[in-house]
């Protein structure tokens, strides 16, 4: 009798969706995640299941918290986010980020951006993944930084580079606040 559920398959599904979206191969993650390829090709297919370990560190290689495993690819019951009720962190001087898009979409991500006056992405300039990302710039003015070429944008503007060229954001009046989005495709966060 096999140990295989329902669960197990939904799981190696979201797994190897992320994987495809983020065209990574099963021995680039399997090699990252220190994992046998057989192994992952089981969790894949919902017939072995991982320990929380396991499954830790095969998230940290998709980006992915272990929970996202478990949240529902069908789950449209709630397609409205309110903002007070985005997930948000602070990060670099005077800025925080929300993300708007669910843990379970695998092709997009969509961050918001909300700069202090003088806020900045940090001091230096950083890299995530290797995407296509899109900013724009919904109020305010920023600098946008990509490969050590400044950039200044007003409302309205947007500016496209890979998330793999060093890139930084900053606020750029020292005066008045900015908000920005960026648009992800793989998602990177």
């Amino acid at each position: 009798m096999s140990n295989y559920s329902e669960t197990d398959a939904s799981i190696g599904d979201r797994l190897r969706r992320r994987r495809k979206a983020l065209q990574l191969t099963l021995q680039q993650v399997s090699d990252a995640a220190g994992i046998t390829i057989g192994y992952l090709s089981q969790l894949e297919r919902g017939r072995s299941v991982g320990s929380v370990s396991t499954l830790q560190k095969i998230c940290e290689v998709l980006k992915l918290k272990v929970g996202d495993l478990f949240e529902s690819s069908m789950n449209s019951s709630k397609p409205v986010l309110r903002f007070l009720d985005a997930a948000s962190r602070t990060f670099g001087k005077g800025a925080s980020k929300f993300k708007l898009t669910p843990a379970y979409f695998d092709h997009l991500e969509v961050l918001l951006g909300v700069f202090e006056p003088g806020g900045n992405t940090g001091n230096a300039a950083y890299t995530h993944g290797a995407s296509e990302e899109l900013l724009l710039v919904l109020d305010g003015n920023v600098e946008v930084e990509v490969d050590g070429e400044a950039h200044r944008l007003g409302p309205l503007d947007s500016m496209t580079y890979n998330s793999s060229q060093p890139h930084k954001v900053s606020e750029s009046t020292g005066t008045s606040p900015a908000t920005v989005t960026w648009t992800m495709a793989p998602p990177t966060y």
